[in-house]
């Protein structure tokens, strides 16, 4: 999943959301040095991740993907399902968007000095141009997906790739309504039995 969908999915505290999106840059095993909750949130944030590839909803949305792009289907369908996460937010929490992304924003501003190097370069950026509630429109999907394309080292199809969201755009809708409850329990219950190796805080 992407960026949006894993804060939504996450413990709601600073340290959880910040491990949430701590996730995608840390790599092997975390800092100890991090708070239990920080650990426990990357922790999360991977069994998502797992949990998520393994989906057959998810790997529906996947085939729809064609041709040379289909190597980055997981990729163009995790920035798309946060496309939809943020036009139905309400219909999945009675929580403000504004207000969690507010928070988020104010979490990273505020923890920049402890933010791995990749996320403290991409973080401003992220506050500045409004990443989060950008995802609303396809337009900026696009544009997200085109600035992942030039991040890659190698040559990839993955510029221009909104064209398949929009050919797709129903059936990626329905697979994501179908599928996001699922991922919503599989959080929940996570949650609750994740234990973190030597925590002690």
């Amino acid at each position: 999943m992407n960026y949006l969908a894993h804060l939504f999915l996450a413990e709601r505290t600073a340290d959880g959301l910040l491990g949430s999106l701590l996730g995608d840059f840390v790599k092997g095993r975390p800092d100890p040095q991090f708070p239990t909750a920080v650990r426990r949130g990357i922790a999360l944030h991977r069994r998502i991740d797992s949990y998520t590839d393994a989906h057959p909803l998810h790997r529906e949305s996947r085939n729809r993907i064609a041709g040379a792009r289909r190597r980055y289907a997981g990729i163009i369908v995790d920035v798309c399902y946060d496309h939809f996460l943020c036009r139905h937010w309400s219909e999945y929490t009675s929580e403000s968007l504004d207000a969690l992304v507010d928070r988020v924003y104010g979490i990273l501003d505020a923890h920049r000095d402890r933010l791995p190097g990749r996320l403290r370069s991409i973080a401003p950026r992220m506050i500045a141009d409004d990443w989060l509630r950008s995802y609303r429109d396809l337009d900026n999907v696009g544009r997200a997906l085109d600035g992942i394309s030039r991040r890659i080292p190698r040559a990839n199809p993955l510029a221009g790739a909104v064209a398949e969201l929009e050919a797709n755009y129903a059936g990626l809708a329905e697979d994501f309504h179908r599928f996001f409850p699922d991922l919503e329990s599989f959080a929940r219950e996570t949650r609750r039995s994740l234990v973190v190796p030597g925590a002690t805080d």
